[in-house]
């Protein structure tokens, strides 16, 4: 009798990644999931990522002058810095329109232009701070209370966001690998064969995700864990929006750089990994460990140039964005207190 209860006995529902997510919003991030090698992975691995990237910036640049990182700065000319802010603002204002998406997607009704400031709050603290998904979520948290938003909506269009962001870049750097031309891949570490196999994966990848989006209509479950995915209308709403996002993000750097023999086609397809290990070493804003790849790979980039363009890209991707976005936030909280009284 014991062994037929055992069996007649039902398995537990996976638990929605929304609903895991939104359950940390307001507190630190939990660790339900072998909490010990969470725990140890998440403290080790920035530090061996990051002593990696240290070594590699020290291999490409311990011979570079000062001098010659000024002089490259001071050669960009006032066009370059310009169109780098532009693509910098086009960035986060594409953020934005996904986030309007992702808030809509999750059955909220909040007005562009407010989305766009909530996006742009979330996105530029988040975006240096680390810990993308709980710090933009619990902004958006508490921006988006005052529309009715709940947790599970703000949680809902943090995840939402991420799968555009990693729809897009996938995208992106799979043509660039795919289209690129012999001479620009031989400017990266990449051989010919690799960057086509990896840019087919990449692209097929992407058309697999659209494809499940098309054709499940219950929420994709595995691990314990479950997650409802869009419309294949919308997933391709997320991955052109995420492209284009990704497109001008690396613009920005691209801009910046000298006239040489690395491509745009095949510089995102080094720039794209090199996004990632940054956001998987856990390290504020990947500092380091994206320069580290992305150096790496651009083998035939000249290292005081492409320094140079690394602190210009950090200034207008990272760093301005966050101090207007904090005083955005300071702001919005001195009104709304304002208001209360």
């Amino acid at each position: 009798m014991l062994k037929t209860h055992l069996a007649l006995e039902p398995e537990p529902a996976p638990e929605a990644v929304e609903e895991e997510l939104a359950a940390a919003l307001p507190e630190t991030q939990g660790s339900r999931f072998f909490p010990l090698i969470r725990r140890w992975a998440l403290h080790v691995i920035p530090f061996i990522l990051l002593g990696a990237a240290a070594y590699i910036l020290w291999r490409e640049f311990h011979n570079v002058d000062a001098q010659d990182v000024l002089a490259s700065m001071r050669s960009w000319g006032r066009r370059a810095i310009f169109t780098a802010l532009a693509l910098s603002a086009t960035s986060f204002l594409l953020m934005g329109v996904v986030e309007w998406l992702g808030l809509r997607w999750a059955g909220a009704r909040v007005p562009l232009l407010p989305t766009l400031l909530g996006s742009f709050m979330a996105s530029g603290i988040a975006h240096t701070l680390g810990a993308n998904m709980l710090v933009s979520g619990a902004v958006r948290a508490r921006y988006y209370n005052r529309y009715g938003v709940s947790l599970r909506q703000v949680a809902a269009t943090t995840l939402f966001d991420s799968l555009a962001f990693a729809a897009g870049l996938s995208t992106l750097a799979g043509l660039g690998l795919v289209f690129a031309g012999g001479r620009e891949i031989q400017a990266t570490r990449y051989a010919d064969a690799a960057a086509d196999g990896i840019g087919v994966a990449l692209l097929a990848c992407v058309a697999g995700y659209v494809a499940l989006c098309g054709f499940l209509k219950r929420p994709l479950r595995g691990f314990g864990h479950s997650i409802t995915l869009p419309s294949a209308r919308v997933a391709l709403a997320q991955l052109t929006l995420g492209a284009l996002d990704n497109a001008v993000a690396a613009g920005i750097l691209w801009t910046l750089m000298p006239p040489g023999p690395v491509g745009y086609l095949s510089f995102v397809g080094a720039y794209a990994p090199s996004v990632v290990a940054g956001l998987a070493s856990h390290v504020p804003g990947g500092v380091g460990v994206f320069e580290g790849s992305l150096s790496a790979l651009l083998a035939e980039a000249p290292p005081a140039p492409l320094a140079a363009a690394f602190l210009g890209y950090r200034l207008a991707f990272f760093i301005l964005p966050l101090l207007l976005a904090c005083a955005a936030l300071v702001i919005d909280t001195l009104l709304q207190r304002s208001r209360r009284r």
